[in-house]
């Protein structure tokens, strides 16, 4: 099983930075993906960004490329969502996930994630 615990959300204004994290305990299995994905109210849930987990290949929306960079880092089993230049309409709330298998890349859907966070809510005022 593995756990994820997210942190890092709040309030910024816009053209303002956050930066999420996304800690995994992943005893039994090895991680290949990790994944970040939000929700805006009244939205489906749609990709941000991905990173394969050992060899650090990523992948983003379109709408978040340059402003947005995913990393982890591998000793501590955590995965990290930088944000800058951020808009109201990045508001939502963010999701990171795991995926335990391999899959083919770039690993954008939800259903290919085996595990989810709690979720960390991100509200950009105008």
């Amino acid at each position: 099983q593995v756990q994820l615990v997210e942190s890092g959300g709040g309030l910024v204004q816009a053209g303002g930075s956050l930066r999420l994290s996304c800690a995994a305990s992943a005893r039994t299995f090895t991680i290949y993906y990790m994944g970040w994905f939000r929700q805006a109210p009244g939205k489906e849930r749609e990709f941000v960004a991905a990173i394969s987990w050992g060899g650090g290949r990523t992948a983003y929306a379109d709408s978040v490329k340059g402003r947005f960079t995913i990393s982890r880092e591998y000793a501590k089993n955590t995965g990290y969502l930088q944000m800058t230049s951020l808009r109201p309409e990045d508001t939502a709330v963010y999701y990171c996930a795991a995926a335990i298998r391999a899959q083919r890349w770039p690993v954008a859907r939800g259903n290919e994630y085996d595990y989810w966070g709690q979720g960390t809510q991100v509200t950009v005022s105008s």
